[in-house]
């Protein structure tokens, strides 16, 4: 069964969507202002029965979007790395973040300064560079690891400053950014070094690379500190990406607090032209699932 004709008999989708899918043969059923950056099992549903992952591109494409993240690239083969970019260049998407180290979750990572810990940062950092060239990526994520709990913070803030000036020697020739991810404790990540917006800024400021730069997960920093659009606003000109989830739930636009069509229309106007990736849950199972994503978000890019 072709893709169209499953979603007809799954009656996910109506006749005005097939007229418009059949009078858009070289391009998508709608543009959207922002690039969101859907991923892998998000819409494998809705992509056909037996879909691949390139189906899946494909079908996002169809609808829209722009732009795609895997946080899981850096652990598929070369050949599928590969795969994946001739797919989404053919289908003119831009690639955006992958996780570049392996994070320490239950136990300090560059906060301690250990040389052991720094070298192994550094080595993944140097492996992350030849995924971003093979995926066409620009961006990657970079997770501190957590907290080191006997020794003073500014001294953890000094080894992490540390260990990112070095890694920036790796990524500026090759104009690559890492992006820190501040994480909250209160839902997900508790004990992490890295929380806070004002924490990133200043650590950005102190390595001072155009290849450190923040990641706004605007999920993390609803938790944790609230006040989004101005410490979007004080941040600004350290932000490189931005990430999507409602809170409570860690699922699409409008299933919680965050009024997200409020935050697309600021950060559009401000003039943002990098990659929104969409890292949350579906909130409904099955393609009826993957259908609200996607109406969720032309609901909140209607500004």
């Amino acid at each position: 069964m072709q893709r169209r004709e499953f979603l007809a008999a799954t009656g996910v989708i109506g006749a005005g969507f097939l007229t418009a899918k059949a009078t858009a043969q070289t391009g998508s059923i709608r543009e959207f202002k922002l690039k969101y950056g859907p991923h892998f099992g998000m819409f494998n549903r809705l992509a056909g029965k037996n879909a691949t992952i390139f189906d899946e591109l494909r079908f996002a494409a169809e609808q829209g979007f722009t732009a795609w993240e895997d946080n899981g690239m850096s652990g598929r083969s070369v050949e599928e790395q590969e795969k994946i970019a001739s797919t989404m260049s053919n289908l003119g998407m831009t690639m955006g973040v992958f996780v570049a180290n392996e994070i320490a979750w239950d136990k300090p990572g560059l906060a301690n300064g250990s040389q052991e810990g720094r070298e192994k940062f550094l080595g993944n950092i140097r492996n992350a560079v030849e995924v971003a060239k093979r995926v066409n990526a620009k961006w990657m994520t970079v997770v501190p690891g957590r907290v080191e709990e006997k020794l003073q913070m500014d001294y953890q803030t000094a080894n992490v400053v540390e260990s990112l000036r070095r890694a920036c020697e790796i990524l500026e020739p090759h104009d690559l950014v890492m992006v820190l991810e501040p994480l909250n404790w209160w839902a997900n990540h508790a004990g992490q070094f890295l929380q806070f917006t004002p924490q990133a800024y200043q650590i950005c400021k102190a390595v001072n690379s155009p290849s450190c730069k923040i990641l706004f997960d605007i999920y993390h920093q609803q938790i944790s500190e609230g006040n989004l659009i101005p410490n979007i606003d004080r941040a600004w000109d350290e932000i490189a990406y931005l990430q999507i989830g409602d809170n409570p739930g860690r699922n699409e636009p409008g299933t919680g607090e965050i009024n997200y069509r409020n935050v697309f229309k600021h950060v559009h106007e401000k003039g943002f032209k990098g990659v929104l990736g969409m890292e949350h849950g579906n909130s409904k199972p099955g393609a009826e699932g993957d259908q609200t994503v996607i109406d969720a978000y032309v609901a909140a890019d209607d500004f």
